[in-house]
Parts: C-alpha cells; sequence; structure tokens
C-alpha cells in the first residue's frame, strides 16, 4: 500500500492550552473515505483546523501531504494547504463575486498567474462537480446544494491529496445531501482521500464506509457495522 496522505500516531491535539484529544492514531491512504464523527465539542473541528495548519501539532507524529506537521512553520502553511481542499458546512464563497472570480481568486492566491491556464482550470473543476453552467452565476442566485458543488470545485482547483469537509451537508436538505455525498464519493474514487465530518447517519448507513470517532478524550477507528 502506498504511503498514507495522513499518518497521526499518539499525537495529541489542543485547543490553546486545553487538551482535547489525546492518544490519536488515525491514517488515511490514497482514495479513501472515511467518516469523522462525534458529539458537539468532542473535538472534530480541533481535529481538522490542526491538519489544515490552523492549530499547532505538539505531542506525537504529524504527517499530512508530506508535510510533518510537528515542524510547520508559517510561512509553510500556504504550500501544506495547497495540497489539501477543505470544505465547509457554510459554503464561505465570497458573496461579491461571481463563481468564475471566486475560483480565479483562490488559484491567484496559491500562485497561479497564467490566465489561459486559470480559466482552463476552472473549466476542469466546474465539470468535475456538474456545474460549467454556473460559470457566472453569482452565490445568492444558486441554491444550497449548487453552492456546496463550487465549494467543492474550489476545494478540488489545486488537485489536492485530500480533502477536509467539515459537515459540508449539515445546511442541505435530504436531496441535495445525497446528491453532495455521492459528488464526495466519486472524488474519492478518483483517488483523492476525503475525511468528513457529519452528524448524519443515514448517510453514513446509505453510504458505508470507515469511521474515526471522536469519544471520550481520543479517536476511535472502526468498519461501518
Amino acid at each position: 500500500m502506498s504511503e498514507p496522505i495522513i499518518d497521526i500516531k499518539n499525537a495529541s491535539i489542543f485547543q490553546q492550552e486545553n487538551l482535547v484529544l489525546s492518544d490519536v492514531n488515525l491514517t488515511l491512504h490514497k482514495g479513501e473515505f472515511i467518516y469523522l464523527i462525534g458529539r458537539t465539542g468532542s473535538g472534530k473541528s480541533s481535529l481538522l483546523k490542526t491538519l489544515y495548519g490552523e492549530l499547532p501539532a505538539r505531542d506525537g507524529i504529524f504527517h499530512v501531504a508530506g508535510y510533518d506537521l510537528t515542524q510547520l512553520k508559517r510561512k509553510d502553511i500556504p504550500y501544506l494547504r495547497r495540497k489539501i481542499g477543505i470544505v465547509f458546512q457554510d459554503f464561505q464563497l465570497l458573496s461579491d463575486r461571481d463563481v468564475e472570480k471566486n475560483l480565479s481568486f483562490v488559484l491567484g492566491a496559491t500562485g497561479w498567474t497564467n490566465p489561459v491556464e486559470i480559466s482552463r482550470r476552472i473549466d476542469e473543476v466546474l465539470a468535475m462537480v456538474g456545474l460549467s453552467d454556473k460559470r457566472k452565476s453569482m452565490p445568492h442566485q444558486m441554491s444550497g446544494g449548487e453552492q456546496q458543488g463550487i465549494a467543492i470545485a474550489r476545494a478540488l482547483l489545486n488537485a489536492p491529496d485530500v480533502i477536509l469537509a467539515d459537515e459540508p451537508t449539515g445546511n442541505l436538505d435530504p436531496d441535495t445531501t445525497l446528491e453532495v455525498m455521492k459528488l464526495l464519493r466519486n472524488i474519492s474514487e478518483s483517488g483523492t482521500a476525503v475525511l468528513m465530518a457529519t452528524h448524519n447517519y443515514t448517510l453514513m448507513q446509505k453510504y458505508p464506509s470507515r469511521i474515526a470517532n471522536c469519544k471520550n478524550g481520543t479517536v476511535v477507528c472502526s468498519e461501518m457495522e
């Protein structure tokens, strides 16, 4: 098996000086899909924030997308985030610009300079999520599901090794939730690892996969029954 995209061993997760999770062990390989579950306040968001460099990694082994997070310097964080796609529950699209400008803003911020290549990449990610016709749409002109689709397209722009999805269906109706879920599963099947935090157990039963459960101050991994 290939080197894991995420490899955490005997790690501790802190929120400022508060220990949130300890003795965390989690591996995620290319193309793998894992649910991250746990009650509110159990440490899911703190774990995700540590993975993308928002919170410092201190104790244990913490390898993500080729980076040792315990040695991560502030100047390295943008490079780490090029290898990680992040999808939030509330979409976090820039409301004052259309889809094309939302996506080109991210590409510009991550070092893309050639307008032709930028335009081509936007075409590619919009096709991946089935929203090629929304290129000139403003966020407020789209449904919640379409906005989340664009947020997933944004996460795919730099061809990341892994997508971290924090409750990506939390604000969506059941039908749209299934559409977004199919999209994320297709992405993992095409080779990009996906770690998805969720409270939606119905969804998990419909699309069974490995589970990382934040409980009792640690992370317990299991297969879906």
